[in-house]
Order: C-alpha cells, then sequence, then structure tokens
C-alpha cells in the first residue's frame, strides 16, 4: 500500500535521492484519509504521467524559445528572464502578461505544441480511477487543448468529468490561493471532500488550507528549486498527507484497503 509515513525514512531510494520521505504501509491513514473522499483532483504534467517521459522538458524549452523570439534576445538570456518570471510571478506565463501584455492564448498555444510519442496509453492508471468513488478532475497551470491531448494518448480523458485550466480561472495560476478559490467555486467542489494530487508540493499548500487532502507525487524532474528543496526534507510539510513515487500504485492501495 502506497500511503507514507510522515516520521522517518526507510534506507531505501525513492526516485528521488535515498533521503526522501519514506513510502510504507499505514492503512489507517489511508483510510481515515478518504473515506470522505468524493472528488479528486488531479495536476497533469509530471503528476498523470510519470517525469521520465521529459514532456515538460519540452514544454520549458518552447517557453525560452517563445521569449527569446518575442524580445528578440539570445536564447540563454530569454532562459533567464523565463526563470526570472517564473520565481518573481510564481508562473513564467503570470510574468509574460504582467510586464508584456503578451495574449497567454499565443503562448500556450506554443509551448504546448510538443510531440507526445513518450507517453503510451496506461490502462492501468485507467482502471485505478475509474473504481474512484466520485467525480475526477483535471486542475492544470497548461491549457485545456494539452490536457486534453494528454489525458487522451494516456486513455483517461473520458473519465474526466472536466478540465480546469488557467485560462478557466482567468489566468491566475496555481500556487496562488485565487486560483483554487476560482476551481472549486467553478465546480462546486466541497474541499473536505476533496483529494489533491500534485508534483509540486507548494502547489498543495493552498489546497491544505481549504481543508483538501494532499498528495504529492514525486517527480524526477531537476530543473525546479523545488526538487532541490525536497531532497533536504527529513519529513513530508505539515500541508502534505501523503507522498508517492507511482501515482497508479497510490490508487490501486486506496481500492484495495
Amino acid at each position: 500500500m502506497s500511503a507514507t509515513r510522515t516520521d522517518g525514512f526507510e534506507g531505501r531510494s525513492t526516485g528521488i535521492t535515498d533521503q526522501s520521505p519514506a513510502i510504507t504501509d499505514d492503512a489507517a491513514s489511508m483510510k481515515g484519509r478518504f473515506d470522505a473522499t468524493r472528488v479528486w483532483i488531479f495536476d497533469l504534467d509530471n503528476t498523470l504521467y510519470p517525469s521520465k517521459c521529459n514532456l515538460f522538458a519540452e514544454v520549458d524549452q518552447r517557453m525560452g524559445q517563445f521569449i527569446a523570439k518575442l524580445l528578440d534576445v539570445p536564447f540563454e538570456h530569454a532562459r533567464y528572464l523565463q526563470k526570472r518570471y517564473y520565481h518573481d510571478y510564481g508562473t513564467t506565463l503570470t510574468g509574460l502578461i504582467k510586464l508584456h501584455k503578451i495574449d497567454p492564448h499565443a503562448f500556450l498555444e506554443y509551448v504546448h505544441d510538443i510531440d507526445l510519442a513518450p507517453l503510451s496509453e496506461s490502462p492501468e492508471l485507467a482502471s485505478a480511477l475509474q473504481a474512484l468513488p466520485g467525480r475526477r478532475i483535471i486542475f492544470t497551470n497548461g491549457s485545456r487543448r494539452h490536457a486534453e491531448r494528454v489525458a487522451e494518448k494516456l486513455g483517461v480523458l473520458h473519465l474526466m468529468e472536466d478540465i480546469c485550466d488557467i485560462a478557466a480561472c482567468e489566468f491566475i495560476a496555481k500556487p496562488s490561493p485565487d486560483a483554487f478559490n476560482r476551481m472549486v467555486q467553478r465546480h462546486g467542489v466541497m474541499a473536505p471532500e476533496a483529494a489533491m494530487f500534485e508534483d509540486m508540493p507548494h502547489n498543495l499548500e493552498a489546497a491544505h488550507a481549504l481543508g483538501m487532502t494532499t498528495v504529492l507525487v514525486r517527480s524526477d524532474y531537476m530543473d525546479h528549486p523545488a526538487q532541490a528543496e525536497m531532497r533536504k526534507w527529513r519529513a513530508l510539510p505539515e500541508h502534505i498527507h501523503h507522498a508517492t513515487d507511482d501515482l497508479t500504485e497510490f490508487l490501486e492501495a486506496l481500492r484495495k484497503r
């Protein structure tokens, strides 16, 4: 069973480092947290599919290319600005909107024009999702079309009630609490009945504050400061109830408990 203990570690690799929080059997914790869950909310990139597919690295590269073309600067400087905007505004897109008044739709269309060949259909994930009681929603800082393409390639699009993308939140992005408020209002979500699955730990803070059960899907996508911070953890932060290296295994464990 893929629940996670918050008080220690096991001496084994979990896909990030040997000092990641341990995955261990914890049936009581799993049962207590998820008995009331009726809305299952999933981030998209590096959550519904494993980071080893390296799709987001391609998106990340295309962000730099977009900025280089937009501002007519060398790619290296565009990459610097990309990371600066992310650090200062929460997402690269938010920085571009605030500072350069860009058309966000053009940005999203460009950066998500990627090859999905590394993705394959996942019948195991589909089966685990279908067994969940209640509603399933994708909540992403990407575009709806990108989410549709990815979910369709995985074979899980038909299992999702809806997709809440950044446009649906009027380009207010996670981790902003306002993005979460917009999502729950738009979809009529009662937070205590919801579970949020996400690969970025800071994106779970607002979900936790609303009263959701939070699950970190660990990612080995290394080009992000959150990953460096996670490697320093001695226990899960208070705002993360569970963590797993494998979303499918975690959901299957919920079905079997």
